[in-house]
């Protein structure tokens, strides 16, 4: 069964694997961003008693990489909108 979390995952992965050999983007420090952010969640959850949830780290960043490529669509767009 696919669920939407299985989708973007691989849309995420697909899009990271695009983007591994053009330097510095906003997909990776999107990834990056959204794992440090899912850690601390799943911190917060840990000390809540709810136990340290690995999919709250794996959903964050596939939000953050996606976020991420949005960032890089927008930039392609205005440079070519000030051209």
């Amino acid at each position: 069964m696919t669920t939407i979390w299985i989708i973007f995952g691989s849309i995420s992965i697909l899009l990271l694997v695009i983007y591994f050999f053009r330097g510095k983007n906003a997909l990776w420090g999107g990834l990056t961003l959204g794992a440090i952010v899912g850690i601390v969640l799943a911190i917060i959850y840990l000390f809540l008693g709810h136990g340290f949830i690995w999919l709250i780290i794996a959903k964050v960043a596939i939000v953050g990489t996606i976020l991420g490529f949005l960032s890089e669509i927008f930039g392609i767009f205005g440079d070519k909108i000030k051209k």
